[in-house]
């Protein structure tokens, strides 16, 4: 197979892990005051939805970490 066998669960692995990073640091550290802004940006992220996101992204990690240490 191009790339190897196991190339849908690396990538999973990594878009799971940067949907669950970036959503939980958009929570823990919102923009400052002086970075540029357009119009139409929130002052912070809604957490709700951000925190729904985060979970998506670390429950895809986990299933595809756990499909490569399983084999």
């Amino acid at each position: 197979m191009f790339l190897g066998e196991d190339l849908l669960a690396w990538l999973v692995l990594a878009l799971g892990g940067a949907l669950f990073v970036g959503n939980i640091a958009a929570i823990v550290r919102p923009p400052t005051g002086s970075e540029a802004r357009s119009e139409g940006d929130l002052e912070r992220a809604p957490v709700a939805r951000s925190l729904v996101m985060g979970l998506v992204g670390l429950v895809a990690a986990v299933w595809a970490l756990a499909s490569l240490i399983v084999g």
